[in-house]
């Protein structure tokens, strides 16, 4: 086995997890950034070229969300193997994580180039130009699709093994050239010709393409985690099968989160193109808090995985405390953050008067809900790593779920307009937040105490040497 991997049982808990945590972060903020360039080169070209774009982005959304099956297989999988000191299940389960991706990676494609026409006339634009270059962009941007499934996954290895600054190097690498590469293909530049929505798709193929090679490269030489992976299909049914067990509720969840997202937004615009920016807006506003805390999340999963397999349970514990603790600071400041500088934060995007006037609403609502959305992140991680990925999956099912009808709900029943929407999406977030801590404290508690008596609840949380009443 290489000594590449990152021993999780043992040493210092909180440094550990800052340092996995951090380029995890790093590396959440640069796919943002991979769809901000996109998006600021296109709108610079016209508002048609960003629709065509806009049109086929849901269907790569939910194509990223099928990805969530294999990186949330391996790093769960990998990180418990490690933990146990069993690397040959490790490989195995690497293995059979990657051959995953492959094939969802073929068939998504396959469908489409197919289908694309079809997928994409839900959406009625007047002129028709629009819808064809948003099949020309869908297609052309399918083209890498095999990295879009394989990077995450080897990221999820990566992060299993608790190596976490390969992949936001390699990634960074990416976003470099998605940086040089747009502009000269989008508008054109020396050999390449003008491309537009089709340059914009082979830029984002090239640096996909270009960090797949690197990880690629990073295996032949000897320096990825897991070494001597073995790619054959034969007797691998229980990888498959407990791969998939841990990654499809995470995967479905984020597919249907897709689907309500693109329901909300389309309820939302009824009260015009403004109301949709703000909310657009908003999310990207709200996304530095989400992606932190996803940051600490994925790093509170690794480190309860190969602790899960160590039998450490004291390391759980201590591990759960220190995230939440990072993860409550984060909310607590983004809450301050939207709540009293909401002018200045909104203002920086849309300088329009109306549009920071709702903004300053929508960030004050959503401001009461941060802790909580913080919270419900971290405990997936906790959930995922303990090998429990249905828990927070139904959770968030569930209450995302809930918002169409409540939504239609506050804004046709009560006549609560737009702001009826806002409060729907932080009400909810609220009590996602309140039962993943609930159920995660529950699920420790059963796993860590059982043999304390029952009605000890938070028994978990109290340091072994303290626990002077054992049953």
């Amino acid at each position: 086995m290489s000594s590449n991997y990152n021993n999780l049982t043992e040493g210092p808990i909180f440094s550990k997890l800052v340092k996995m945590a951090i380029p995890i972060m790093a590396t959440s903020f640069v796919q943002m950034a991979y769809n901000m360039t996109d998006m600021m080169w296109l709108g610079n070209l016209s508002s048609k070229a960003v629709a065509s774009v806009g049109s086929a982005a849901f269907l790569v959304w939910f194509g990223n969300s099928l990805g969530f099956l294999t990186k949330v297989g391996s790093e769960v999988s990998v990180s418990q193997a490690i933990g146990r000191k069993d690397f040959t299940d490790a490989r195995n389960k690497a293995s059979t994580s990657l051959l995953i991706a492959i094939l969802i990676a073929l068939s998504y494609t396959i469908i489409i180039q197919l289908f694309a026409p079809t997928l994409l006339s839900p959406f009625e634009f007047e002129d028709k130009s629009v819808l064809t270059n948003g099949v020309l962009y869908l297609r052309t941007v399918s083209l890498g699709f095999m990295f879009m499934y394989l990077n995450p996954t080897f990221t999820g290895i990566y992060n299993g093994a608790g190596v976490t600054k390969t992949p936001f190097y390699f990634n960074t690498i990416g976003l470099v050239v998605n940086i040089i590469l747009d502009p000269m293909l989008i508008y054109g530049f020396g050999p390449f010709p003008a491309m537009e929505v089709k340059g914009a798709a082979i830029a984002t193929v090239i640096s996909q393409a270009l960090v797949g090679l690197l990880f690629v490269g990073s295996y032949i030489r000897g320096k990825f985690p897991i070494p001597d992976l073995k790619f054959k299909l034969i007797n691998k049914f229980n990888d498959i099968k407990y791969v998939v067990k841990l990654g499809f509720p995470i995967a479905l969840h984020s597919a249907l989160f897709a689907m309500i997202s693109f329901t909300i937004s389309q309820l939302a615009s009824k009260w015009g193109a403004t109301a949709v920016a703000v909310m657009s807006v908003g999310a990207q506003i709200e996304s530095v808090s989400w992606m932190t805390a996803s940051g600490l999340s994925t790093a509170i999963g690794s480190f309860t995985g190969q602790n899960m397999g160590a039998g450490n349970l004291e390391r759980i514990r201590k591990g759960y405390i220190y995230t939440f603790s990072m993860t409550l600071f984060v909310g607590l400041l983004a809450t301050i953050s939207f709540l009293f500088f909401g002018e200045e934060i909104f203002g920086q995007f849309i300088p329009e008067k109306e549009a920071v006037e709702y903004g300053v609403i929508y960030l004050k609502i959503i401001a009461y809900s941060q802790i909580f959305m913080c919270v419900e992140i971290a405990t997936a991680g906790t959930f995922n790593g303990l090998g429990k990925t249905i828990p927070p999956s139904v959770i968030g099912i569930v209450f995302t779920g809930a918002r169409i009808p409540l939504a239609y709900l506050l804004t046709s029943a009560y006549s609560f307009g737009i702001v009826g929407i806002w409060w729907t999406v932080s009400s909810t977030t609220i009590i996602k937040g309140i039962i993943a801590t609930v159920w995660v404290n529950y699920l420790l508690f059963r796993i860590s105490c059982k043999d304390c008596k029952r009605t000890k609840f938070f028994s978990w949380m109290i340091p072994y040497r303290f626990r002077y009443r054992r049953y």
